[in-house]
Formats: C-alpha cells, sequence, structure tokens
C-alpha cells in the first residue's frame, strides 16, 4: 500500500489501516516504514469486531495473537457505502492495491511499465498484462494477468457457450510449480440476436478485459528462505473469434510469454522472521512486541501458559508424525 501511494493520490482515494496495535507502535512502524496515510489503533478490538472480521481461526487461548482482524480491506464510496471487499483467511494471500483502486474507480488502470506482451491482427489488439505491485512474483501476494482485447468497430468475439462451428473466448495460462492459477474472471456480457439463425448468444466488444487472478506458494517464492531464481515464465493462451453482424473470421490462437521478476516480502525485524533472506523492517519491532505481550499479560494472565501448551502440543505432534515417516 506504501508504495502503491502515489496512485491512490492521483486518483484522490484516501487510504486508512487499523490494527490492534497500540498507538506508539504504530508511530514506530509508521516512522521506520515510511507509511505515508493514517494508522488507527484499535487495542480493543471494538471497531474491528464491529465491522464483524476479528479472526475468529484464533481464540482466547492464543494469547498475543487474539484480536487481530481477517487481513483484508473495504472500499467505500463518498458516503459510507461499502462497494467492494477482499478478504482471506490467511495473512499470507493477499491482493495487490491496484485492485481495491480497480474496485473504487470501476475499471482497471494498466501500468505500462509492467510485464506485457501483445498479439493480435485483422482489426484485433490482444495484450496480456501483469497487474499489481511491480509486476513482480511474491509469495501469497495476489496479482492479475489481464487479457484485453481492443475490437475494431463492428467486431465482437464470445462468451461461452457457443454452438458448434463457433470458438468462445478462452483463457489458459500456465507457470512454474508453486504458481497457483485461479479461474478467469470475465465481465458482463452482451446479447446478439442472430434472426436468421434464430439465435442468441452473448458477446463482447470495444474494449474488454479478462483478468486472470494468480498467487505464489513458498514452493516458489518462501518466506523462510531465499529466492531459488530471480525470475519466472507464465504461458498464456488465448483463444478467440472474431465477427461481423455478416461473417466471422478464422478462429485464433495467440500464444504469449511473460517474463516476471522474483520478489521477497517484507518481514519485521523479529529474530524470528530475520535470517531468510526476506527484505527485513529498518526498525527494531522488539519494544512494540514486548508492550503488546504485556497489555495481553495483564488482560488474560493464564492464557500464555495455555498458548505455549498448545504450542508444545502441535511440536510434539508435528515430531510424532516426522517419525512415522
Amino acid at each position: 500500500m506504501r508504495d502503491a501511494y502515489a496512485k491512490f493520490e492521483d486518483q484522490g482515494v484516501k487510504l486508512y489501516a487499523i490494527s490492534y496495535d497500540d498507538q506508539e507502535t504504530l508511530k514506530e512502524f509508521a516512522q521506520g516504514q515510511d507509511i505515508p496515510y493514517p494508522l488507527l489503533s484499535d487495542v480493543d478490538s471494538e471497531a474491528i469486531r464491529e465491522y464483524g472480521i476479528l479472526n475468529t481461526e484464533v481464540s482466547a487461548d492464543d494469547a498475543f495473537l487474539y484480536g487481530i482482524p481477517f487481513p483484508g480491506v473495504y472500499v467505500a464510496d463518498e458516503s459510507g457505502r461499502v462497494v467492494a471487499k477482499f478478504f482471506y483467511d490467511s495473512y499470507k494471500k493477499r491482493d495487490s492495491p491496484e485492485s481495491f483502486l480497480d474496485a473504487a474507480l470501476g475499471r482497471i488502470v494498466l501500468d505500462e511499465e509492467n510485464p506485457q506482451a501483445a498479439g493480435g491482427g485483422d482489426g484485433v489488439g490482444v495484450t496480456a498484462a501483469i497487474h499489481g505491485g511491480k509486476g513482480t512474483i511474491r509469495q501469497g501476494i495476489m496479482r492479475k494477468l489481464v487479457v484485453r482485447f481492443e475490437l475494431a468497430e463492428g467486431l465482437h468475439i464470445y462468451a461461452d457457450p457457443v454452438p458448434d462451428g463457433m470458438v468462445g473466448t478462452k483463457i489458459g495460462v500456465e507457470g512454474p510449480p508453486g504458481l497457483h492459477v485461479l479461474d478467469p474472471v470475465f465481465p458482463v456480457s452482451e446479447k446478439l440476436r442472430l434472426e436468421n439463425m434464430n439465435l442468441d448468444l452473448q458477446v463482447w466488444s470495444g474494449v474488454v478485459d479478462i483478468t486472470v487472478p494468480f498467487y505464489a506458494t513458498g514452493e516458489l517464492a518462501s518466506e523462510t528462505r531465499p529466492l531459488d531464481m530471480p525470475e519466472a515464465e507464465i504461458h498464456v493462451s488465448v483463444r478467440y473469434q472474431a465477427c461481423t453482424a455478416e461473417e466471422c473470421l478464422l478462429p485464433k490462437t495467440e500464444e504469449l510469454v511473460l517474463k516476471l521478476g522474483l520478489d521477497v516480502v517484507d518481514v519485521p525485524a523479529l529474530s524470528l522472521h530475520m535470517g531468510h533472506g526476506q527484505r527485513e523492517g529498518s526498525y527494531s519491532s522488539m519494544p512494540g512486541m514486548r508492550r503488546l505481550l504485556l497489555r495481553k499479560l495483564r488482560a488474560n494472565p493464564f492464557g500464555f501458559l495455555k498458548f505455549f501448551a498448545k504450542a508444545i502440543r502441535l511440536e510434539w505432534a508435528a515430531r510424532r508424525r516426522g517419525s512415522q515417516l
């Protein structure tokens, strides 16, 4: 969000972040990490509960972790009405800031500096572009492949399903092991009536953006070890058929290749996170961690005993599983 802040400013979109950390910790974090937008302190998780985003996977027995929200983002309009939300059950999977900006603006704004590959012809322009961040792959960060069709006036392409003899628009994406590719997201299509065939079809015309979300797991880009390679290739297959109201061009398949740099993740300067080849925080996180531990200890003195007992049980269970392999 920090790195993309200028894009939000340019579009007049305001950013706020909220967490259960105290004000001093947030001030240290904002100064140490050059955060340009407000960080709001909710130490008792009151606002987090009111928004219904308290992390229910974390119980009161989880000591200092209890009270954290599910990581996510609400996008609201000028009147405060929520127009979009982005939430996952793990902090290791998050959307790129550009997705929030798209939701606020109601359109996709591509960054020309990110990796792109182009094809097409006969009145059809096809561009495959990486959307989000700086066009890099990072563990858990959701990026999007945007396949943009730019169709000359009078041309359209088909949405599935189509009758035999016609070709619906299809997008295929393949990458290295550890790259998880989700189903394509298609825009709303328009109905086209073919009177001579007594047939209704769904089509797109003009500028058409089809998005394919993807993210990397630790197999490809891990937060617990240095990167195995500097970049990875993504192969994109685009199958379509462009038509006018009177005739159709031959079906076409575009094979495009994008090279994406791999990037490490940002981790706090805590001993447990450091030394794994990641991008470590520029200031010590220990003072904030001590204050958090003390605050949680006062609120739930027996919680830490339960937390450590649970950690020991999980460790023993893991060792037993390992010995059985």
